[in-house]
């Protein structure tokens, strides 16, 4: 019955009970199923690819000796997160992961009760363990709970201010070190050094191991280094773990391997670490023209060095590690301390190009504000994955930049409307001796309205708008980067169907506003469109500078919530962005007169 119940075609109907009294190698069988599902979901779905392959035993052996979701399990980050979702009553949905209304690809808790903690950023899991654990002993409860980490995650230093409290809050969690050497990129940094010489000692010398140690300082119960690709291993390095748990915090470090089981994935880790779906268009990416234009600036400029936390491949920055690896630096995980990296190179007169997607550079608001704005230094920020990401839902949409980056002072935001105008703006920022911040989405989208040459000198001013379509009408529509100009774009071919018109200025700098040319425009009705939430963004810019004005304004953006996950022109349409109705709006106001 239970050979039944493990084959792949039956993954859907895997209990609690039957998971506790299968045999190792039905445990085996369920584990070659998990993983073959992994692979055919995310192939067709897109998502986190090696990391999740890498996890399969560990997390089979986790729902093997714990009772989830009495015990409670935090997943860091939650890129390792799959297997838990096809073994806690969740499989029959699998098919749906990262789509609309399906799924998250991250833990969730309005999605299953076995999703005690949600996340999607690095570095959180020991913290919310900590709460839940204390939260436990003052209720008087008796259960356990795991935070799952990766190795990548303990470079974060929110991760030492955890550690830092465990003595304090005087209660048990088990630290389960999922280390396999990489984050997105491959993990460097003095605590990778410790973990991999931890790893190399004998397991008679490790007793007296300084490395260890240090974790014992912290509270720690050192349970040793299992296999966690090898089930056995998981299981029984669990069942002591679990043993020690009833003294005190537990570490065990497990060492699996990112892609096991698939030798593609085995053999490029990184760039199976996050994957598209099968038939995904290609289009240009916002990084690789980031590489390209960095390694030509850097090699006519001695003082332009690039700045990353752990993200060197997905931000284009491989050609310039290759090329300039003594001004080249990648941080690990650790956002806020690249801010104020950067801040210092640039204190000394060094041009830093801090490359980071628009979901990590929240993490350092702070820095941004006081260590490079209120300094003044010219920090060029650097911001990809700007507005909807799409799949990863709530915690990876970069639709908040514009909003909290806006009420710094000192500090320049640009907007580009294409790959070329991009290219452009890195040149100008290398000119200039201010804070400066390009935000861009992840790639391209060919627009054709460009009516001025990318490239000539003088081409773009900070703080000057550029009118893309001029025409007579009393309408104006106002854009702010490539997806909002595509949709200007579709918006007035439909409108020239019934001969109407209207005028496209292209905003690419929402700090400084253009004031000359809106202090000109003699539109009655203006229609802004951004790729970012309504609140602090262009819209509301456009709006307190003609307020008290006879100046009509009608915004479009993101509505004031968090937007999960789903397809990006979806995902656009249904907050927000709605071209049908950005469409009625325009032919309503030509009625109007």
């Amino acid at each position: 019955m239970l050979c039944a119940v493990f084959c792949r075609n039956m993954l859907k109907n895997v209990s609690r009970e039957a998971l506790k009294s299968a045999s190792e190698s039905q445990l085996q069988t369920l584990c070659a199923d998990i993983r073959e599902e992994i692979l055919h979901t995310v192939s067709r779905n897109g998502g986190h690819l090696a990391s999740n392959l890498g996890a399969v035993e560990i997390t089979v052996a986790l729902h093997r000796a714990f009772d989830f979701p009495r015990d409670k399990i935090v997943f860091d980050v939650g890129h390792q997160c799959y297997a838990h979702k096809l073994l806690s009553g969740r499989a029959e949905r699998f098919d749906t992961l990262r789509k609309s209304g399906g799924l998250s690809g991250f833990p969730k808790r309005a999605e299953s009760e076995y999703d005690c903690y949600g996340t999607g950023h690095a570095g959180t899991a020991i913290s919310a363990a900590l709460g839940i654990a204390k939260a436990r002993d003052l209720k008087g409860e008796d259960y356990s709970v795991v935070a799952f980490v990766g190795d990548g995650s303990f470079q974060n230093g929110l991760i030492y201010e955890a550690l830092n409290s465990l003595e304090i809050l005087r209660s048990n969690i088990l630290v389960l070190l999922n280390d396999n050497g990489m984050s997105i990129s491959p993990t460097v940094g003095g605590m990778h050094e410790l973990l991999s010489e931890m790893e190399r000692e004998q397991e008679e010398e490790r007793r007296d191991n300084k490395d260890i140690a240090l974790f014992e300082r912290f509270g720690l119960q050192y349970a040793g280094i299992c296999n966690g690709n090898d089930l056995s291993d998981c299981l029984n390095s669990l069942a002591r773990a679990r043993e020690l748990l009833k003294k005190g915090s537990v570490l065990l470090h497990v060492r699996t391997r990112k892609g096991q089981g698939y030798a593609f994935s085995e053999n490029a880790p990184d760039r199976t670490h996050g994957v598209s779906p099968d038939g995904a268009r290609p289009r240009e990416e916002y990084s690789k023209a980031l590489g390209e234009e960095l390694c030509k600036m850097a090699q006519k400029d001695k003082r332009i060095v690039a700045v990353t936390a752990a993200m060197t491949d997905s931000l284009g920055l491989r050609p310039f590690f290759d090329q300039f690896p003594e001004r080249a630096f990648d941080v690990g995980i650790c956002e806020e301390h690249a801010c104020v990296l950067s801040a210092a190179l640039a204190a000394e007169g060094m041009k830093p190009y801090y490359a980071i997607y628009s979901t990590f550079l929240q993490r350092a608001f702070d820095e941004i504000m006081h260590d490079v704005c209120g300094q003044n230094l010219p920090v060029t920020f650097c911001i990809d994955r700007a507005g909807i990401t799409g799949a990863d839902g709530e915690t990876h949409q970069g639709i908040f930049d514009l909003s909290y980056l806006s009420l710094i002072p000192n500090l320049v935001i640009a907007i580009p409307s294409s790959i070329a105008e991009f290219r452009e703006m890195l040149h100008l920022s290398a000119k200039s001796d201010v804070p400066f911040a390009i935000r861009y989405p992840r790639e391209g989208r060919g627009n054709i309205l460009e009516t001025h040459k990318i490239g000539t000198e003088n081409s773009i001013e900070i703080g000057k708008w550029h009118i893309m379509h001029s025409n007579t009408s009393d309408i104006i529509v106002i854009v702010a980067g490539e997806r909002a100009l595509s949709i200007a774009q579709n918006v007035r071919k439909r409108v020239n169907k019934s001969g109407k018109d209207f005028t496209i200025v292209n905003a690419r700098f929402l700090k400084p506003l253009d004031e000359k040319m809106l202090t000109k425009l003699g539109q009655k009705y203006i229609v802004t469109i951004e790729d970012n939430l309504l609140a602090g963004g262009l819209g509301d810019a456009v709006a307190r500078f003609y307020r008290n004005s006879a100046k009509e304004i009608y915004s479009f953006g993101y509505r004031d919530c968090f937007i999960p996950q789903g397809g990006v022109d979806e995902l656009m349409n249904e907050y927000g962005i709605d071209e049908e109705k950005i469409a009625e709006l325009i032919e309503e106001l030509y009625a109007r007169g």
